[in-house]
C-alpha cells in the first residue's frame, strides 16, 4: 500500500503549521518546526510570496491530505463519494475522513498520532465487531465497536497511551471505556468534531474548476 515515507517534519514546515504528525512529541519543545518555522528546501529562508487564489486551495487540499495520511488519487476518491452524497460536500468530505479506521483509533486514544495508528491498524492489532481488520481506510459506521489486540504486551501500550492521551477530549460520535481498552461509534462525525482549523470549501472549489 502505497503512503509517505520521508521526513514527516517537511510536511508542516511546507504547510505553514504544526499538523501533529509525531503525536506528543509536537507538543515538547523537541519539535523541528519551532527552530525551523520557515519552508524546507535551498530557498526556504527567502520570504514568501503573497498566494494565489488557486495557491491557497492547493495548500488547503495538501494540508487535509498530509493530515489524515492519504495521497491524491485516494483523496480524489474520497471527494468524489462527497459529491455524490446528500449534504454540503465539504462537511461530507471530512465526515468521510474521520470515519477511516485509523482516524478512528487516533482519536479514541490508543494512538498519539495518526501515522502511529495506522501501524497498529496494518500490524493487525485493531478489531472491529471482534474482527481484525488490517485495512486503514477502512470506513466504519455506527454501532462498531473497535478493540485493541488481546496480547498484553499490545494491551500495556495501548493503556500507556490512553493516560497520554487523557485531556484529550473526545469527539461526539465515539464513546471509549478506559478500562477494557474498547471504543464504540455511536454516530457519524459532524463539521465541529474536526478540531483542526480546515477550510474545506477551498478544497470544494479548487475541485469544481
Amino acid at each position: 500500500m502505497a503512503r509517505y515515507k520521508a521526513a514527516s517534519c517537511r510536511l508542516c514546515r511546507r504547510q505553514g503549521t504544526k499538523l501533529f504528525l509525531k503525536g506528543t512529541r509536537c507538543a515538547t519543545e523537541k519539535c523541528s518546526f519551532i527552530d525551523r518555522e520557515h519552508a524546507p528546501g535551498q530557498h526556504g529562508h527567502v520570504r514568501a510570496k503573497k498566494l494565489s487564489n488557486y495557491a491557497l486551495q492547493l495548500r488547503e487540499k495538501q494540508k487535509v491530505k498530509r493530515m489524515y495520511g492519504v495521497l491524491e488519487k485516494q483523496f480524489l476518491l474520497y471527494f468524489k463519494r462527497a459529491e455524490r452524497s446528500r449534504g454540503v460536500t465539504g462537511e461530507k468530505l471530512l465526515e468521510l475522513l474521520e470515519r477511516r479506521l485509523d482516524n478512528a483509533v487516533f482519536r479514541m486514544g490508543l494512538a498519539t498520532s495518526r501515522p502511529q495508528a495506522r501501524q497498529l491498524v496494518r500490524h493487525r492489532h485493531v478489531m472491529v465487531n471482534g474482527k481484525k481488520i488490517d485495512i486503514p481506510s477502512y470506513t466504519v459506521k455506527q454501532g462498531d465497536v473497535i478493540t485493541v489486540s488481546a496480547k498484553d504486551k499490545i494491551k500495556k501500550i495501548s493503556k500507556e497511551r490512553l493516560e497520554e492521551m487523557k485531556d484529550v477530549p473526545l469527539p461526539s460520535w465515539l464513546t471509549v471505556d478506559r478500562e477494557a481498552q474498547t471504543g464504540t461509534v455511536t454516530g457519524n462525525p459532524s463539521r465541529d468534531d474536526v478540531q483542526f482549523p480546515i477550510q474545506e470549501q477551498l478544497i470544494v472549489e479548487l475541485y469544481s474548476k
